[in-house]
């Protein structure tokens, strides 16, 4: 029985129960049709993902295993702000016509900054202390930077990776202001479970542990029947995650240095309204 499939349960059912409505306030967010998408949240949610014990993938649904990873690459490796660098289209409706969604993301990766050791990017920074200083308390990206705030097209929800080295094992904390919990939770679950397994392998690492802090956990009002849909299924056991173990080099990882086997998933007929 997968443990990811049983941390979303928990923590849907405790938003749906004893959660706060956000009815009474003027909302950003709107549906394709212009209705506000109102929400009902719990602050400050946190959950820990051992990924010595199983890959934490959701059963209850599909989550598309191979996007997540494309996006990730795109903001991680390839430091990109353009859709068009990316295979997918979840990120159409924040990009110009240019494709570009502005100042955020993988842009703010890519900014080279000044270290006493030289210039870095925030991902080859980490990728060096790793190396050269797992003692540090200081390895972490922040990607929500105020000045350039006003330049990005959505500001960033999942906005700092902490990196921690215990011992041989390499861990991480994710901090998220937002997270609509239907749509993108587990998605960014894998993202950054995947991303501290590439990171704890390049640096002759064991992956160990993945802290996610959400501040506002919430469900949108129209997902809520989809969500207690969900939940109400029996988890099925977790796959098993093979990585390529001849990549030692964070920028040679693609795609296809990742695989799941015995995935199984529920089926879900519903399509999942986005809200902008």
């Amino acid at each position: 029985m997968s443990k990811a499939d049983l941390i979303f349960i928990e923590n849907c059912k405790d938003i749906l129960q004893n959660g706060v409505w956000d009815t009474a306030l003027d909302v950003r967010p709107r549906w394709e049709d212009g209705t506000p998408a109102h929400t009902v949240k719990k602050f400050g949610i946190v959950n820990r993902y051992d990924l010595q014990k199983e890959f934490p993938i959701l059963t209850l649904r599909r989550t598309a295993f191979k996007s997540c990873i494309d996006e990730l690459l795109w903001i991680w490796q390839k430091k990109s702000n353009n859709i068009r660098d990316l295979h997918s289209h979840i990120w159409d409706s924040w990009a110009d016509e240019s494709g570009s969604i502005g100042k955020a993301y993988g842009y703010q990766l890519g900014v080279k900054h000044q270290y006493k050791e030289g210039m870095f990017d925030q991902v080859d920074r980490v990728l060096y202390a790793l190396k050269h200083d797992p003692a540090s308390r200081r390895i972490l990206t922040n990607i929500f930077n105020f000045e350039d705030l006003h330049e990005m097209n959505l500001y960033p929800c999942a906005y700092s990776m902490t990196f921690n080295v215990s011992g041989d094992t390499l861990n991480g904390i994710l901090n998220q202001r937002s997270q609509d919990m239907l749509t993108a939770n587990n998605w960014n679950v894998v993202q950054y479970s995947i991303l501290l397994i590439m990171m704890a392998q390049v640096s002759g690492l064991k992956a160990g542990e993945l802290v996610h802090v959400i501040a506002d956990a919430h469900i949108y009002d129209r997902h809520v029947p989809i969500v207690e849909e969900i939940i109400a299924r029996e988890p099925l056991s977790a796959p098993t995650l093979w990585v390529d173990p001849a990549v030692g080099d964070f920028y040679d990882f693609t795609v296809d240095s990742f695989k799941l086997a015995g995935y199984e998933f529920h089926p879900l007929d519903k399509k999942i309204p986005v809200a902008i």
